[in-house]
């Protein structure tokens, strides 16, 4: 039996948007922000709300935050009703789309947010455990629907929220880690992962993120088509790079400034039987600039710092970060050699971040080539009508002279 708007729930309640709200919804955006929500649904706040225009006509169903700039967040703009058989097949789109394209990994992003049309939810894999996180207050409030549905899937042994991420606290919900199942009764959240066949240690409950910085899965693969030489992996946190690259390196160079990120890195070499990594806790604008100073050259380098601009005020600071290292890169790097250089800063568009590299190479003196641009693995999709699901820019580099 079809479902329709006509079935749903008489007691959600309406949100009516502005033209201009309304026309980013039809474009294919998922938010509407405060300023654009002309009348107030009249419910508690994580609820799915009917959304029309100001002449009544319906743009779509949402989910409605009271407490966050962005309003509502847009869940589909069809008149299906929205329940758990609806939640399920959205999961279960995301589950086909990643046994399709992961492959030689254990640890992947099973749902991404809006890029996957689940706006507000996160889950990531780990083997036999799941990471969620429940960012605002419509999809907290089906956390319990979530476990559910992991487990009817998956048999997981374990399912952990990794719900600290700060973006939680504009939702008004509170900054939780904790255990939501366990199949045997164990809370073991330390394990091993296998990613491009490197195995990493990852704990679920006090590591990055959910356990691992998952979206550079595909990036660390591509680096080893130009692995070469003496290798010098920047910002390298638990040495994922560094191994990588080490398979086609003489030696390579890892530095963080975090000296239990290097202990971590070193603990993966070893497990890897890694011997040729080098690994130091140093500022890398420093190291950077001791071994351009020195004169040392390389023929493989690796830039993946954390993100310098948070937000659109922090932009210029990070420009001037981002070309800082990047020129010091270029200088030391051989004549043929390789710079993988990123950006996580979603301010930092793809434009910025290839306009800042022109200007750190004519500073540097050298010319380069583009061999290639990539971005985020393939399980965080970018959603191309929310330019917000585009945030990582990888960029092979190639100095000719």
């Amino acid at each position: 039996m079809k479902r329709t708007r006509e079935t749903q729930q008489q007691s959600n309640d309406t949100a009516v948007i502005s033209a201009k709200g309304a026309a980013r919804a039809r474009e294919g955006h998922l938010w509407i922000y405060r300023s654009d929500v002309t009348a107030r649904p009249n419910v508690e706040s994580g609820s799915v709300v009917r959304v029309v225009d100001q002449r009544n006509r319906f743009v779509g169903w949402a989910h409605f935050g009271a407490e966050t700039e962005i309003t509502l967040r847009l869940l589909s703009n069809t008149d299906l009703v929205i329940d758990r058989e609806f939640w399920r097949q959205r999961f279960h789109s995301a589950i086909d789309w990643r046994r399709r394209i992961v492959a030689d990994a254990d640890a992947y992003r099973l749902v991404h947010s809006e890029g996957d049309l689940l706006p507000g939810l996160i889950v990531d894999r780990y083997g036999d455990c799941f990471v969620l996180q429940t960012l605002t207050r419509g999809m907290d409030a089906l956390k319990p629907m979530w476990v559910e549905l992991l487990v009817e899937k998956f048999q997981p042994r374990l399912v952990i929220e990794r719900n600290d991420a700060k973006v939680r606290q504009f939702e008004g919900l509170p900054m939780l880690n904790s255990l939501l199942y366990s199949s045997d009764g164990s809370n073991a959240a330390e394990l091993v992962i296998t990613e491009n066949g490197i195995k990493f240690h990852v704990d679920l409950l006090e590591g990055q993120k959910t356990g691992a910085f998952l979206d550079q899965r595909e990036n660390r693969a591509a680096a080893m088509n130009y692995a070469n030489g003496r290798g010098l992996d920047c910002f390298s946190f638990h040495g994922s790079f560094a191994l990588h690259l080490a398979s086609d390196c003489d030696t390579v160079t890892a530095i963080d400034v975090s000296e239990p990120a290097i202990e971590r890195a070193r603990r993966n070499a070893e497990l890897n039987g890694v011997t040729n990594i080098e690994f130091i806790a140093a500022n890398v604008f420093d190291r950077l600039r001791d071994y351009d100073d020195a004169g040392e050259r390389f023929d493989t380098i690796v830039l993946d710092p954390p993100a310098f601009a948070k937000n659109r005020g922090a932009l210029e600071g990070a420009l001037r970060g981002y070309k800082e290292i990047n020129l010091r890169a270029l200088r030391l790097l051989s004549p043929g050699g390789a710079l993988i250089t990123c950006s996580c800063s979603y301010h930092v568009n793809e434009e910025l971040f290839l306009e800042m590299l022109k200007e750190a190479a004519r500073d540097a003196g050298r010319q380069i080539q583009i061999v290639e641009k990539r971005t985020q693995s393939r399980d965080h999709p970018i959603l191309l009508t929310v330019p917000e699901t585009y945030y990582l820019k990888c960029v092979v580099l190639r100095v000719m002279e």
